[in-house]
């Protein structure tokens, strides 16, 4: 997993690419933690995402949580076939952003 950050004013998006599953997730997490107060609204770009595990979505909504206290939006963007159906069967499509 690779992880990419680019502020916009206050605006973050994280790019992330290859696999998040049970050992990577913890990364991914502490690269979300590590920003967090630095941003207004995060932007998770998941165009080079190839899959997500259990533990992916766990980091997920975690964050979205600790955002939607503080009202700072969480949107995932750029999300393939794959990842898509894990967010739909998961039902976390309804639970998440995703555009």
């Amino acid at each position: 997993m690779k992880v990419s950050k680019n502020y916009n004013n206050k605006e973050l998006t994280m790019t992330v690419e290859g696999r998040v599953d049970t050992i990577t997730s913890k990364d991914l997490d502490k690269e979300i933690n590590a920003e967090l107060g630095n941003f207004d609204s995060l932007i998770m770009d998941f165009t080079d995402l190839e899959y997500i595990s259990s533990a992916g979505l766990r980091v997920l909504i975690t964050t979205q949580k600790k955002l939607k206290a503080e009202n700072i939006p969480l949107v995932i963007k750029n999300v393939n076939d794959t990842v898509n159906e894990i967010f739909r069967m998961s039902g976390f499509n309804k639970i998440l952003k995703i555009e």
